[in-house]
């Protein structure tokens, strides 16, 4: 296996896929996600930083290279002299795996392809499910993803899941602190959220959180709620859309209440650590989904009792999925129609009435 040219066709597509899409993201998102790709570009750790003007100059560069672009396109990847399509993830591992390595291809946010390539650390098999544990990355493109769902398996990104964790713990509300601090009290002794302390057990707290990206993986895969066929179609449907990230919200809150989820997993295990940074972490979902949990959890630092986790998110399951039965029976209907503009206005609609959305304040001008 010529490695040096695989990593190098890798590579291009990565830097194409980046090139077409990296319009989705706004001004401070696709910064941040440069500045990731910098890091892992030199290989630096997740808390170091280089001069901004050398930083400037790098990214000038990189947005040179994408206006080359223009009229490049995807390319086959060669192993074993034979050409494979850059999405057969599934061929392509069965002969790299053996090899050591690992390639991730698909479709993220807003259907953007994205690849990477990394080396194997371990493969094994967890409720029935392979899950790939993997290291060094030599392939990647703007998307830090420390976890994904590939060919019906898990795979645990462990470089990009550094430096994804520690932008959460750098850039986490002030509101999110206090469950950081319980969290690292019940794993190393260390409730104090200082950056030198955290920088020293951050390889420590990505050990447990880990935990919380298999099992949401393992509880997406699982979910019979939001079919993983149908939600696709929507994703397809509705991109770069407020239904888009309500769906992906609904798919998530699914996975991590699901009986072999992060959050029936920690309560089982009685891992307070585990319990902890998932909180911690979790401010992406939307308050009225994940608001009983949280005041559970505000109450689980005092007395630690299980039985509230437990209930509150019961009740936040049977609210996801009341609201995915919603979404659902709007989205056959539109389908039945062949109407997606008006199916995605239904479903806005309706979840701007159950306040899972907010509207955007109307902008009147004056009458002069």
């Amino acid at each position: 296996m010529n490695l040096t040219l695989l990593t190098r066709q890798i590579q291009h597509n990565c830097d194409l896929s980046d090139a077409r899409h990296g319009g989705i993201y706004s001004i401070c998102g696709l910064a941040m996600r440069l500045r990731d790709l910098y890091k892992w570009d030199h290989r630096m750790e997740p808390w170091q930083e280089h001069e901004a003007v050398r930083v400037l100059d790098w990214i000038g560069r990189r947005e040179e290279l994408w206006e080359s672009m223009a009229d490049a396109q995807f390319q086959p990847l060669t192993l074993a002299d034979n050409d494979f399509d850059a999405f057969d993830s599934r061929a392509i591992n069965a002969v790299l795996s053996p090899q050591g390595f690992f390639y991730g291809a698909g479709y993220a946010h807003s259907l953007k392809p994205t690849f990477f390539l990394a080396e194997i650390e371990q493969c094994q098999t967890i409720q029935e499910r392979t899950v790939w544990r993997l290291g060094q990355e030599l392939a990647r493109d703007l998307l830090t993803l420390p976890a994904l769902s590939q060919d019906d398996q898990v795979v645990l990104r462990t470089q990009a899941a550094r430096m994804f964790l520690w932008d959460q713990i750098a850039y986490m509300a002030n509101s999110a602190r206090p469950a950081l601090a319980f969290a690292l009290g019940a794993c190393c002794g260390l409730p104090d959220t200082s950056a030198a302390g955290l920088r020293r057990h951050l390889d420590t707290i990505l050990q447990v959180h880990q935990t919380t990206y298999l099992r949401h993986e393992l509880g997406e895969l699982e979910d019979r709620v939001f079919e993983r066929a149908t939600w696709r179609r929507m994703l397809a449907d509705f991109p770069h859309t407020p239904v888009e990230l309500l769906i992906r919200t609904l798919k998530d809150v699914l996975a991590d209440t699901a009986a072999c989820g992060p959050i029936a997993h920690f309560t089982r295990q009685r891992d307070k650590a585990g319990l902890g940074f998932y909180m911690a972490f979790s401010g992406g979902l939307t308050p009225l989904l994940f608001g009983e949990l949280k005041t559970s959890f505000e109450t689980f630092m005092q007395t630690e009792d299980w039985n509230e986790i437990d209930r509150a998110a019961s009740t936040v399951r049977h609210k996801a999925a009341t609201y995915t039965n919603e979404v659902l029976a709007i989205y056959a209907a539109g389908n039945r129609k062949q109407d997606l503009s008006s199916t995605q206005k239904a479903i806005e609609e309706t979840l701007y009435e159950r306040g899972v959305m907010k509207r955007k304040p109307e902008i009147t001008a004056e009458a002069p």
